[in-house]
């Protein structure tokens, strides 16, 4: 039996249902592309018709379609491949347009290394062809690709829009019904069509009648909330319980992890609480290999080790009422997408500066930095540092955790622009200086300098040369006394602190 989403596809935008507003927009970017040539974000929660809604778009338009998934091709070069190519050039026939649709955009996101989405981005800007991008979550994506893009959102569908689809589906395969079933198909999903065309494929094979009673024996399993879970994993179930719980659970493994982490400590004490850490700690090194390889079968592991693991480390069964809340660690990350892309740009430069990876920017180097350069207190260092690396006023303040609008951080950013300038003039090869002389000459008058002149520029430009490169071996000179002082200087009280974002990720 073939599958009924697709089976049932909408081959024209008037047969898409639901979702009315987004439909006549979708058509009306479509009509009008030549005009602004925009690429569109399409986005709302899976299963509503986003990809249905642009292949019948092509369909109304004469288009011919170019289909990438980003889950499958997230590198710089699959992406200039597969949508390059075609968004630049015309059909294989030299007429007409095709359309190229991006589906799971927005799983570009944290693949800075890889290129996708800077590639997706240069795409929709330069490109000669019409380009959709599918998404689940618009605010997963970056400011610059949303800012390239016209939106049009889709809503989830109501239970009576979907009723009617359904109705056309058991019509036309020969299938009688209650409306009281279709009703309960239509409902038990919560908006989302495909999932609601599964069930009814699945309810109606071997029949040729649907009753209502047949849906509540058939009906798919809800998704639990995380927070009815973490009851379930901490204080109740033993460890197959949580683990089989767990599948019902809407959160991906690198996301669970640090609900249980930081709401585990809330009910579990002493000898428990050590073994519970143990298995999340194991689930973490797995997580690591996920993220390394792009092996998701890795998921598994993680899995069994932070839900059946942390549930058999238990004494027992916990009794009485927990008041759960999301992990700090999202707090932290999710302040700002901003906070995430200063943390990038710096690991990025120190990265290429000195010929190490992202990653070990981010996890070794940086946090010495950041211990160093304590708000601003060995101001020398930060100049160099933010010579260095090429930072701004924001990305000091990051580093630092002193705030990026204080008259130190600005002073030292300007320090550091002069600090490049010098040295800028000191590797010139003497270009800038020859320039000056011949100049001089012009008005009759001398371009020479008294020697203790010389001496003295000689003397500053050595300085600045010396403080230039002091940044880049700091992580690997500094004492381990000297990055703890400057570490403990954290726990004192000063405005600063709330501006500081290097401590989330150290």
């Amino acid at each position: 039996m073939s599958d009924w989403t697709e089976k049932y596809r909408p081959s024209t935008l008037s047969e898409v249902r639901g979702n009315d507003k987004a439909r006549d927009a979708l058509r009306e970017w479509g009509r009008t592309w030549d005009e602004h040539g925009e690429a569109a974000i399409l986005h709302g929660s899976p299963g509503i018709g986003k990809t249905s809604a642009a292949h019948a778009l092509a369909s109304d338009m004469g288009w011919d379609t170019v289909e990438l998934n980003a889950s499958d091709s997230r590198t710089k070069d699959d992406i200039e491949r597969l949508a390059g190519r075609a968004a630049k050039n015309t059909t294989l026939g030299g007429t007409g347009k095709q359309l190229i649709i991006v589906d799971e955009a927005d799983n570009f996101h944290g693949n800075v290394d890889r290129g996708g989405s800077r590639a997706v981005t240069s795409i929709v800007k330069e490109a000669g062809q019409p380009v959709v991008l599918i998404a689940n979550d618009f605010y997963e994506m970056s400011n610059t690709l949303r800012n390239a893009c016209r939106e049009i959102e889709f809503r989830d569908i109501s239970a009576r829009s979907i009723v009617p689809v359904l109705r056309d589906v058991c019509r036309q395969e020969g299938i009688e019904f209650e409306e009281d079933a279709l009703e309960a198909i239509a409902e038990s999903n919560s908006g989302d069509l495909r999932g609601a065309m599964n069930d009814l494929q699945a309810l109606a094979q071997g029949r040729t009648e649907l009753r209502a009673e047949d849906v509540v024996t058939g009906e798919r399993d809800r998704t639990n909330g995380v927070f009815d879970y973490l009851d379930t994993v901490i204080k109740e179930a033993d460890a197959e319980e949580a683990l089989k719980a767990s599948y019902d659970v809407d959160e991906t493994p690198d996301d669970l992890i640090n609900w249980i982490e930081d709401n585990m400590p809330k009910d579990y004490q002493g000898r428990e609480l050590a073994r519970a850490y143990d298995y999340l700690a194991d689930a973490d090194r797995w997580l690591g290999r996920v993220r390394a390889t792009q092996n998701y079968s890795y998921w598994r592991y993680a899995g069994d080790n932070m839900t059946a693991g942390v549930a058999a480390a238990r004494d027992g069964e916990k009794g009485g009422w927990t008041r759960y809340g999301p992990p700090s660690y999202w707090s932290k990350l999710g302040r700002s997408r901003g906070t995430r892309e200063k943390r990038d740009y710096v690991a990025r430069e120190v990265a290429e500066n000195l010929g190490v990876s992202m990653a070990t920017a981010r996890r070794e180097v940086i946090p010495h930095l950041a211990a160093m350069t304590h708000h601003c207190k060995n101001r020398e260092l930060t100049v160099a540092m933010a010579a260095r690396y090429d930072l701004d006023a924001e990305h000091v303040s990051f580093v630092t955790g002193s705030g990026k609008d204080t008259n130190k951080v600005q002073d030292i950013v300007a320090d550091a622009e002069r600090l490049r300038e010098e040295a800028a003039v000191e590797h010139s090869g003497g270009a800038f200086e020859d320039a000056h002389a011949g100049g001089a000459d012009e008005d009759g008058e001398s371009a020479d300098t008294p020697d203790g002149d010389d001496e003295e520029g000689d003397e500053e430009a050595e300085d600045g040369e010396g403080q230039a490169t002091l940044a880049a071996s700091a992580a690997a000179d500094e004492s381990v006394d000297d990055a703890s002082d400057a570490a403990s200087a954290e726990n004192e009280s000063s405005e600063d602190d709330q501006q500081s974002g290097l401590g989330d990720f150290v």
